[in-house]
């Protein structure tokens, strides 16, 4: 998992589907969380045309460039369904599930679509995690200089 997690991370730019004009909202405190740390993040939504100050794009396809952009998952699990077939028919290099974007069907789609080695699932949020892992890429970074 901690591989998948780094793989996510190292992406140059990164998308969150499931922000919204709620700041309350996870979808909305995700996408704020890679704004903070000046992170290339573009939000996408299907009505919004602006999310915290940043242009939306209506759907992965819309990404400037969907096979170097890590996505974040916040969205009820039929959503989440979609976002990953999206997602594999475009080559994301990695999705990050957030708890509760899941359910059995979502978990049986990654695993027959042979996504396990690409997509975080089952685990705490990237607001969790995320900035140990950025300072670990960051310490290896520095390292390899």
């Amino acid at each position: 998992m901690a591989s998948v997690q780094r793989l996510f991370l190292s992406a140059p730019q990164f998308a969150v589907v499931g922000a919204s004009t709620n700041k309350e909202k996870f979808g909305t405190k995700v996408l704020r969380w890679y704004i903070d740390r000046s992170k290339e993040v573009t939000p996408v939504h299907p009505k919004e045309p602006e999310l915290e100050g940043l242009k939306t794009v209506k759907a992965l396809a819309a990404l400037p460039d969907p096979a170097h952009t890590s996505v974040s998952v916040i969205t009820p699990p039929a959503v989440t369904l979609g976002v990953l077939r999206e997602a594999k028919a475009l080559g994301v290099p990695a999705l990050w599930i957030q708890p509760g974007a899941e359910d059995a069907a979502v978990r049986s789609y990654i695993e027959e679509a042979g996504l396990t080695d690409r997509v975080v699932l089952g685990g705490p949020c990237v607001l969790v995690l995320g900035d140990g892992i950025l300072a670990g890429l960051e310490t290896e970074k520095k390292a390899n200089l």
